[in-house]
Parts: structure tokens; C-alpha cells; sequence
């Protein structure tokens, strides 16, 4: 059984300023587990760190810190509220087979859920009254079929997805919302009910600490949560330059499937489901056809290691060695490469790198989120992106 005193170094290790997942990952690579971390001295902690930030794990927490970790036990208190640690039993397999996992998972809802075969649904915010009709009624067929529909709790596509799903028969499927915010923010505020009603029958899922807001970069993250979960996933409705097309290519990094519903030529909500399918994704015209695609695919499957050496590697614990890159063999492309050099070894936020590059945001946080999951790139505690080889 885990400890009060388990939890709060998990805790800890991901409030932490300067600790982002990779860096906290690579400390669980070297030292073990996070009580293993903290117990590390300076001089130990500062052969794979700077000094700064050596000295600040090897302290108390700050004030700050140590109040969310409380506001986190009074939440974890109440009925229906779980912290999945990468230790956990209970900690979705699925993404154990991805490259970035979160150190953490906080699940409001029924946390059985995270086990289910389970494919994610996608698409436009601004999506069609045909596009909506088009993921509700694929939702039901699939959660009637025994799938987790798994999407992000936005407006439009995700919100039908997680609707047609709660109406398949009781005790058949279930949905899986992933918000890119606080656990206990809600966002969009109007999607409230649906929220209550997923809680009730499947689960919200957030790897962002409590009293997290709203903000842009954070959503890219959110969407290989979506990705990492599924079996495959389906992009409904998609312009061009969409967050859906994202999602869509870590699924496809992730060796998941991809599915897409074709539309018309004229509608701008088609194009990007047309370039998917012109990139190899599947056309699916009914649920039948994802159901029969999927059917022989087996479960996800861990390696032989299970809990946190799954993640940890088998020279955890000993406190020697060197932390290293986890993500060998990534070569950036030339828009990738124009961007660290853009870039230098300075912060720069968002905004700063669309309005120099010239390109679109979809098209810089694409990139980004690539070159953060390679490790070329970490994103700061004030939203800024900073390159760190």
C-alpha cells in the first residue's frame, strides 16, 4: 500500500520549478523512486544537474509546493479521486508503450476505465452538424461494442464522441475525457454536465497539477495522452492545420492506427481527414469498419518489467551513471532544424517563434511537441520553449 510520504515525493517530483517530465523521468532512471531523489545529496544530485537546481531538490520544498501538495490530499480524500503514479498497478498500460509517459495521472470518475481497449475520437472544435451526428453514432456502435471512447472534453467533435458513447447500452463501453488542464478546472465550462455524466460512467484524466488553467501549449501535450491511450485513433472532422492532425501523427509514431471519414471536396472540415488518408490512414465509411480492423489487433503489451522499471530501466536505484538521451535515432527534419536555430539557447515563447518564422501556431506546436518528446527542446514553467542540445 502507498504511503502518505510515497505520494507526496511523486508529488513533489512533478511541482518541482525546473523538473519537467523528461528531467523527472531521468532522475527516476539514476536514483529509483522520487523519495530516492530527494534523499540524494547535492553532490550526487549535481553530477546530472546544475547546481540551482541540485540545491533546491535537496531542500525543503517552498511554501507554495507544500500548500498544492495539501490542497492535492484534501482532493484526493474525496469520493471518486485517484493519483495513478507510473509505479501504480492501476496505471494504464498502454502508455507504458509510449516514449513520454506522465510521472502521474489524476483521475476523477471510475480509474477501471484506464484498462478497457479503448480508441480515441477527434476532430474539429467547429465541426458540422454532420460531423457531430458522425461521431456520436461511431461512439455508440464502438462503446456498445465493448470500446473506451477516449477524446479531450472540447467543444464540437470530442464533446459528440463522448456523448454517443454514454448512450450505448449500460455496463457495454465507456468514455474517457483528457483535459489539458487542472484535474479540477473545468474547460470548456460549458461542457460541465457532460463532464458530471462522464465522471459518473467513465473517468476525467489530467497529468497537470490542480488549479492548472487553460493554456494553449498545454493542449498539444494533452493530445498524446489521447494518442497513447487508444488502439487507434479516429479523426472525424479536420481543416488543414488542426489539433486533430496532431493527435493523429503520434498515434501514428505510437504504431497505432489511423482512421478518417472522408467528406466533401468543398468543405474546409474535410481537408484534413483527406490529407490523412492520402498519407496512408484508413477511410472508414462506417464504426463496422473500425470494429473490423481492430478485431484481430491484441492488447497492448508491456515488456517484461512491470511498475516503475518499466519506466526506470534496470540500473535504478544505484545513484551511478549518466542520464541519457531516451529518444537516439530521432533526426529533426529541415523545419525542425530551422527552428533550433531560431530558437539559439534562449526561452522564447509561442507567439515569438510564429511571428518570426512566419508560419502557422498548429504548425509551430507541431514541431515543438516533437522536438520536446526528443528531448531537443524543454518547455519552462511560464509557457516559454528552451533548446538544451
Amino acid at each position: 500500500m502507498r504511503s502518505q510520504e510515497e505520494l507526496q515525493a511523486w508529488l513533489r517530483l512533478t511541482l518541482e520549478p525546473g523538473v519537467g517530465p523528461v528531467t523527472a523521468r531521468q532522475l527516476l532512471a539514476v536514483f529509483g523512486l522520487p523519495e530516492q531523489v530527494f534523499a540524494a545529496s547535492v553532490g550526487q544530485l549535481m553530477k546530472y544537474l546544475p547546481q540551482k537546481l541540485a540545491l533546491q531538490l535537496a531542500a525543503e520544498p517552498e511554501p507554495d509546493i507544500q500548500g498544492l501538495i495539501q490542497k492535492t490530499f484534501e482532493w484526493l480524500a474525496r469520493p471518486g479521486h485517484y493519483i495513478l503514479t507510473l509505479a501504480d498497478p492501476l496505471y494504464p498500460k498502454a502508455l507504458f508503450d509510449t516514449h513520454d509517459p506522465p510521472v502521474l495521472l489524476y483521475v476523477d470518475g471510475r480509474p477501471e476505465v484506464l484498462a478497457m481497449p479503448t480508441i480515441a475520437m477527434v476532430g474539429a472544435r467547429n465541426a458540422t452538424m454532420g460531423g457531430c451526428d458522425n461521431a456520436r453514432a461511431f461512439a455508440k456502435y464502438l462503446a456498445g461494442q465493448g470500446w473506451c471512447v477516449v477524446s479531450g472534453l472540447a467543444h464540437g467533435i470530442d464533446a459528440a464522441a463522448h456523448e454517443g458513447a454514454l448512450q450505448a447500452p449500460a455496463g457495454s463501453g465507456s468514455t474517457i475525457a483528457v483535459m489539458g488542464t487542472g484535474i479540477n478546472r473545468l474547460y470548456p465550462a460549458a461542457n460541465k454536465n457532460l463532464a458530471l455524466r462522464i465522471r459518473e460512467q467513465g473517468a476525467l484524466v489530467s497529468e497537470l497539477p490542480l488549479d492548472t488553467p487553460a493554456v494553449v501549449h498545454q493542449f498539444p501535450r494533452r493530445n498524446r495522452i489521447v494518442a497513447g491511450l487508444s488502439k487507434g485513433v479516429l479523426v472525424v472532422e479536420a481543416a488543414k492545420q488542426s489539433g486533430s492532425l496532431i493527435t493523429a501523427r503520434l498515434a501514428g509514431e505510437m504504431g497505432r492506427e489511423v482512421f478518417a471519414i472522408p467528406g466533401s471536396i468543398h468543405s474546409p472540415l474535410s481537408r484534413g481527414c483527406h490529407a490523412l488518408i492520402r498519407q496512408g490512414a484508413k477511410l472508414v465509411e462506417t464504426a463496422m469498419d473500425i470494429q473490423e480492423e481492430l478485431a484481430g489487433i491484441p492488447a497492448n503489451k508491456l515488456t517484461a518489467d512491470t511498475g516503475i522499471e518499466r519506466v526506470v530501466g534496470k540500473g535504478r536505484g544505484k545513484g551511478t551513471g549518466t542520464i541519457t538521451d531516451q529518444t537516439d535515432g530521432f533526426v529533426p527534419d529541415p523545419e525542425q532544424c530551422r527552428l533550433l536555430e531560431r530558437m539559439g539557447f534562449e526561452p522564447l515563447s509561442l507567439d515569438e517563434l510564429v511571428s518570426d518564422l512566419r508560419i502557422g501556431v498548429s504548425e509551430v506546436s507541431s514541431q515543438l511537441l516533437a522536438l520536446e518528446l526528443a528531448a531537443y527542446i524543454v518547455r519552462l514553467n511560464d509557457g516559454r520553449y528552451q533548446r538544451v542540445r
